[in-house]
């Protein structure tokens, strides 16, 4: 195979890996007419199965399709003993159908088993073309061809590429919605900076609770001091300053008693002789 073949096939079966899910071993249905024509062309199918998709292969056969080469009777028999080497898949058909109606069938709508298709019928291939990710594969002039995607195939992979961009449903509903940016606008002044303000009527802002001067205190109201004018003494006041002035004088002349008799009891100093 040319190194510019190799590489298309390289990335076609990169698409199909990344974009659809294909793994080694890929999975190829064979039909009866391949396996005939590979063995008038003494191709070995299983080493060009893995030189074309470049990587490990599983060829398959189904029963219907094992049903039409034995109808070939003894002139296929090395095409006989070829496809019995192959998996057998089941078809689920319980009276054979033709091959190209068989493969159709086991592909299905999606291809959801990611089947590679090798086959030499025309009408089978035109009629893969329009089921998306399907890979086939046909021989032309005893040379293995990978036929390139088809439009419904690179469809689905765009549609794909667009779904794994999108936040899927659970991450829809664990994203937060984005908080409101704030306006900018004129800022107040420094609350630190600012002047207290003066509370012109004092009384007003007093708390309830808080008692005045002249509840707190026992003189009647009548008696209270008002701005501005001289407090007056009470009768009990007096009484209290005149008893703590005899107090202290009672003090006074007690201790200067005691200071003159210890001056007479003092002995006499002798004169000198």
């Amino acid at each position: 195979m040319r190194q510019k073949r190799a590489k298309t096939y390289r990335k076609l079966m990169h698409l199909y890996s990344m974009s659809f899910g294909f793994r080694q071993p890929y999975q190829i249905l064979v039909d009866s007419e391949m396996c005939q024509i590979a063995m008038d062309a003494k191709l070995d199918l299983i080493k060009q199965f893995s030189t074309v998709l470049q990587g490990n292969v599983k060829p398959m056969i189904t029963q219907c399709c094992m049903h039409e080469l034995y109808l070939q009777g003894k002139v296929r028999q090395p095409a006989v003993d070829l496809a019995k080497t192959f998996e057998r898949r089941k078809c689920n058909h319980r009276e054979a159908i033709p091959g190209d109606e068989c493969l159709s069938s086991v592909v299905g709508d999606a291809n959801k088993h990611r089947y590679v298709v090798a086959t030499q019928s025309q009408s089978l291939r035109n009629g893969l073309r329009i089921i998306p990710a399907v890979p086939v594969i046909h021989i032309n002039r005893a040379v293995m061809v990978l036929e390139p995607p088809s439009e419904a195939t690179l469809k689905a992979k765009e549609l794909t590429e667009e779904q794994s961009l999108r936040p899927s449903a659970p991450e829809l509903a664990t994203v937060h919605k984005p908080m409101p940016k704030k306006r900018k606008g004129p800022k107040g002044p420094n609350p630190l900076s600012v002047k207290k303000k003066k509370n012109p009527n004092p009384a007003a802002s007093a708390r309830p609770s808080q008692k005045t001067k002249a509840e707190s205190s026992d003189v009647p109201l009548s008696t209270t001091q008002l701005p501005g004018q001289k407090r007056k003494r009470d009768s009990q006041e007096d009484n209290r300053e005149e008893q703590s002035v005899e107090m202290t004088d009672a003090a006074q002349s007690i201790t200067s008693t005691r200071t003159r008799k210890r001056r007479r009891k003092a002995p006499a100093i002798p004169s000198p002789s």
